[in-house]
């Protein structure tokens, strides 16, 4: 990140950024010891780093590959898990990388969830020349953030934990905060949250949460996240290995928290709406059955066919309370389905709307912000896989529609607001440890977002 007070204090090592075919010309006039250690296997490939020790055994060089195409920062990523403790200074343009780039990607490679276990040593920093480090702090915290609370395991973050997390965004920013907690979600008109939570034990009770930022007459941003704190599938019950990652089924509610922390401070001119439906889905002699039918806030009814597809139900209610705010961006992100995985593997989340503009904002941002995501259909021949015999739709689709991720999204859309809307089945997890990319929680979308975000409305 840029330079601070403390990394001027003392020396700093250099960091020089090569890309692939700029190596040769470089070792040519290279000192001996570095063209020694470089040399046969450094060739500027995405990520490698080469440490140069001094006479003392410190480091004194350090060499970064780029790989072929210039403007990618995700080597900045990796370099910061390779780096050991100590400062270091960027020397050189990077290699037609936006310095704030490099530095966010460095700040995120920095990453690590030390609530349980702290590390040995001070993370190293990175001072790069002109570039804003409230700026960068500003997205690194937030995703740092979303990836705490995903990697939090249950027993530590509840409903109620979640609800604390938000109170604590609310209260950084002067923002508003309301929240509708266990049996008032009935009189409240959120059923639907109150049926998939009601089984958790005392003190885990389901909640409805809503933030409220910005002036009255700004464009409205509604965000919606899933905030499953723990789903064991309810009365179908996962079996062991599919429930072990499953702290992280609130990893949408984490993700809209951190692009408000994102939004609130950058100060963009919007006003904002954070819904958070907190729940547990757990098993006890109140728990939702296979074959009820539910009520929804909007009132459409819905037949439970599985107890494990719990999020949706939830978000139901929240899109219908969005529908209520009159917004002009509608976005929600949940932890869904496995078969976006299946389709897209655990890093390329994908998205859905049936708006044009919306979908290449989406994408564009995500380009911005080297922050990938994919766009599926709502395809509509799908739909009449979520038809009931006895319910206005059922939350299981018929197996012949095989689209899991699709036909869920449609079963969102029956709720989602008039005007732009999209959803995102993110995965929220890294399952492969590497360089800067701990394993563990992930943030999946919200940098592109935000950067959309700050194109459209900033």
């Amino acid at each position: 990140m840029s330079e601070s007070p403390s990394l001027a204090e003392g020396p700093s090592v250099p960091v020089i950024t090569l890309c692939e075919g700029e190596t040769d010309g470089w070792l040519a006039t290279a000192p001996p010891l570095e063209r020694g250690l470089a040399t046969p296997d450094f060739r500027g490939r995405t990520g490698q780093v080469v440490v140069v020790p001094g006479p003392d055994g410190a480091p004194a060089r350090v060499l970064l590959g780029l790989g072929p195409a210039p403007g990618d920062p995700a080597a900045f990523r990796t370099l910061a898990g390779r780096l050991p403790a100590g400062r270091f200074q960027l020397e050189g343009a990077p290699g037609g990388i936006v310095p704030r780039d490099a530095a966010i990607a460095f700040a995120l490679g920095l990453y690590r969830f030390e609530r349980y276990r702290r590390r040995e040593t001070a993370p190293p920093s990175l001072a790069i020349p002109g570039v804003d480090p409230a700026a960068v702090a500003g997205i690194a915290d937030a995703c740092a953030l979303a990836k705490d609370l995903i990697n939090t395991p249950a027993n530590d973050l509840g409903p109620a934990e979640l609800e604390a997390a938000a109170r604590d965004l609310a209260g950084r920013f002067g923002a508003d905060i309301s929240v509708v907690c266990g049996d008032d979600l009935l009189a409240g008109g959120y059923p639907a949250v109150h049926a998939v939570g009601r089984a958790a034990a005392a003190g885990r009770e389901p909640r409805m949460i809503e933030i409220t930022w910005g002036a009255a007459g700004r464009p409205h941003v509604v965000l919606i996240g899933k905030g499953v704190v723990f789903d064991t599938g309810g009365l179908d019950l996962k079996p062991s290995a599919g429930m072990r990652l499953m702290k992280k089924d609130m990893g949408g509610a984490a993700h809209v928290l951190a692009l408000g922390a994102m939004i609130l401070q950058a100060d963009l001119p919007i006003r904002l709406s954070i819904l958070v439906p907190a729940v547990e889905n757990a098993v006890s002699g109140g728990a939702m059955r296979p074959g009820d039918v539910l009520s929804t806030r909007k009132g459409l009814t819905v037949e439970v066919g599985n107890t494990d597809a719990e999020g949706r139900l939830i978000l139901a209610d929240a899109l219908t309370r969005a529908g209520e705010l009159a917004p002009d961006l509608t976005l929600d992100l949940a932890t869904l389905t496995g078969a976006a995985r299946v389709a897209l593997g655990p890093q390329l989340p994908p998205f859905f709307t049936d708006d044009e503009d919306l979908a290449a904002a989406i994408e564009a941002g995500a380009r911005k912000a080297f922050d990938p995501v994919w766009r599926l259909p709502l395809w509509k021949g799908y739909a009449a896989s979520l038809d009931s015999d006895i319910a206005d739709l059922k939350n299981d689709p018929d197996a012949w529609a095989q689209a899991g991720a699709m036909t869920a999204a449609l079963f969102l859309q029956k709720f989602a607001p008039p005007g732009p809307w999209a959803h995102f089945d993110i995965y929220a997890w890294n399952p492969r440890g590497q360089p800067g990319s701990p394993a563990g929680g992930e943030a999946h979308a919200i940098r592109g977002l935000f950067a959309m975000l700050q194109d459209r409305y900033g």
